[in-house]
């Protein structure tokens, strides 16, 4: 996928907070009331995904800053750094907490009180959570082109989205799970069933974290462009005067600025001049082709190896 522009999932972002506040104030308030385990780990999944969104907010703020004499590519990596802290406190505050406690309720069972109260709440949840992934799934449709959605999660440069999509689908089974204990509690009269409802939300938590750990630990190593921009990029430094592209490196800054650095071969004689012009018309192509290429640096060379094949990606 391409990177974001700027502005790409703060909407979703802030869509996200403003629903999970809401919605852990209510099971809270459910769990209050019921006892309900399976409320109590939604309380907390909530807590944790309110959490995550500011920390995706702060990490927004941070990679805005401009570059110094220490950072001097920028900081725009904040955003990968806190999209990684996003998905160790979902793991921790959501999936270690609700398995434990669920594990607590199959051992040590307890009946519920006024069951109905929380069933109205996680049904008004799940209004809530609908919208805030409706906003998500909105926003990432632009960007996911033809690609499945989880095609879309593995390919991102813009940790945000994939982060948001993950969490609010989660929230969203994890409630129809709470749901599910609270009613089969409630039909059988065995709360042991509460407390499976809350271990499979634990598990549920736990491989949604593992899946963001593992993708934005990528995304904050670096990742390169996209094979399709990479096809663009050779494109572009293939259309003027250059015999071939020699090598190619790419590497997302930020979801908003891609590192490109290339070699390329010149025909032997050419003006010093006419090699300036060459360099600056194919970092306008490439800029073209790919507008998140932000900063670009082209070697011109001579062709030391003409017919060794293809360019060294």
């Amino acid at each position: 996928m391409s990177s974001g522009h700027g502005q790409e999932g703060l909407k979703t972002i802030l869509a996200a907070l403003t629903a999970n506040l809401g919605i852990a104030v209510a099971k809270f308030v459910g769990f209050a009331v019921t006892g309900s385990s399976s409320m109590l780990a939604e309380g907390v999944h909530s807590v944790a995904d309110t959490t995550n969104q500011a920390l995706l907010l702060v990490g927004r703020k941070q990679a805005a800053k401009r570059p110094d004499r220490l950072h001097q590519f920028g900081y725009g990596r904040n955003r990968y750094f806190y999209a990684f802290v996003v998905a160790l406190v979902l793991f921790s505050m959501g999936s270690v907490f609700a398995v434990y406690e669920g594990i607590e309720k199959i051992r040590h069972p307890e009946e519920l009180s006024s069951p109905f109260v929380a069933i109205a709440i996680l049904l008004v949840a799940i209004v809530l959570e609908g919208y805030s992934f409706h906003t998500a799934r909105g926003e990432s449709k632009a960007l996911k082109g033809g690609q499945s959605w989880w095609g879309f999660i593995r390919s991102s440069r813009n940790p945000e989205l994939p982060v948001v999509l993950l969490e609010d689908s989660g929230a969203l089974v994890g409630l129809v799970l709470a749901l599910a204990g609270v009613g089969l509690t409630m039909a059988t009269g065995d709360a042991v069933w509460d407390g499976v409802g809350t271990v499979l939300i634990g598990c549920l938590l736990g491989a949604i974290a593992i899946v963001l750990i593992v993708e934005m630990k990528s995304l904050l190593i670096g990742e390169a462009a996209t094979e399709e921009q990479e096809n663009r990029i050779m494109a572009a430094l293939e259309a003027g005067l250059a015999e071939r592209v020699i090598h190619l490196r790419t590497q997302y800054l930020s979801p908003d600025e891609l590192l490109v650095a290339a070699k390329i071969a010149l025909p032997a004689g050419t003006p010093l001049d006419a090699v300036a012009a060459q360099v600056d018309a194919a970092e306008a192509r490439i800029r073209e082709a790919v507008p998140v290429a932000r900063l670009i640096y082209i070697e011109p060379d001579l062709d030391r190896a003409r017919g060794a094949g293809s360019a060294d990606r």
